[in-house]
């Protein structure tokens, strides 16, 4: 079942209307995991950062082995096609994604220049200004690039974000605050973390260990040019709890303010409204 509702699939060179199978059975991203994609969004009329995530898409798909085949740019016009479909006052997420078709070198490595594609576009509301969560601690870890490809946005990551939510919602939180292998803090089980004290602004120094979002880029840039001080710095669990504010940004929600980490509540405070004005702000200024 999908995610969202009135989608439109982009799939062996045209737009098709739903979910249509993209995928064979003895497809190397099938049976061997070899999937990537990115997510941008389409609000109000606008598509903010949308070539960034075109751009993306291809890095990942590097990454995994997989051969692109296509620029940026020819994603970034055959998605604002399929936009077309919808009003300007639809909420769309947008997911190019890649997966290996046959297998090369005894089967595991996937075989150069055979390379599915599609686009997904589906109809998934924004989160309301007011929505918030909340966090609690989790024993799963992010890991490192010897262990697992984190420099790419692969499907194969998810699982261990899926069942560090599942932790987390057994305990009766919305999501995890997740740490490297090393015990610092790293981001939540689906976005990057940001923390305020007195008046500054805090995130995870990007170590490799998780995807350093083009939202989370797109924040602390806007927050600069306002005149915060904001540092990407090595974090603890302690540091978080001593926060004035906690808020999560990814390119889902764009920015989501955090209520509870465990036993200590925050205010949906003006930092986070802040970075969100400024957000929409830039956004209708750009229009993407």
């Amino acid at each position: 079942m999908a995610t969202g509702a009135n989608i439109h699939t982009f799939f062996e060179g045209t737009w098709h209307k739903g979910n249509v199978p993209i995928m064979r059975a003895a497809d190397h991203g099938a049976w061997l995991g070899t999937t990537v994609f990115d997510g941008a969004r389409f609000f109000e009329g606008m598509t903010p950062d949308l070539l960034a995530h075109c751009a993306r898409v291809n890095r990942s798909a590097t990454a995994l082995g997989l051969t692109p085949t296509h620029s940026a740019e020819d994603i970034l016009a055959i998605t604002l096609e399929g936009l077309k479909a919808y009003s300007d006052q639809t909420a769309v997420y947008i997911r190019p994604m890649y997966w290996g078709l046959d297998s090369g070198f005894s089967g595991i490595v996937p075989q150069e220049n055979s390379t599915g594609f599609c686009i997904c576009l589906e109809e998934i509301p924004m989160a309301q200004a007011v929505a918030t969560t909340t966090l609690t601690t989790t024993k799963f870890h992010r890991p490192v690039l010897g262990d697992a490809i984190v420099n790419a946005k692969t499907g194969g990551l998810y699982p261990n974000n899926a069942r560090m939510l599942r932790e987390a919602q057994s305990r009766g939180f919305g999501n995890a605050l997740v740490a490297d292998a090393l015990g610092n803090v790293a981001e939540s089980a689906t976005a990057n973390v940001f923390m305020a004290r007195d008046g500054e602004v805090f995130t995870p120094i990007a170590n490799g260990t998780f995807l350093s979002g083009i939202t989370r880029a797109r924040h602390i840039e806007l927050l600069r040019q306002d005149g915060m001080k904001v540092h990407e710095s090595v974090l603890s669990f302690d540091d978080f709890r001593a926060a004035d504010e906690v808020f999560l940004t990814g390119n889902m929600s764009k920015i989501t303010p955090v209520t509870a980490f465990d036993e200590v509540s925050y205010q949906h405070g003006p930092t986070a409204k802040r970075a969100r004005a400024l957000y929409w702000d830039w956004a209708r200024s750009n229009k993407g």
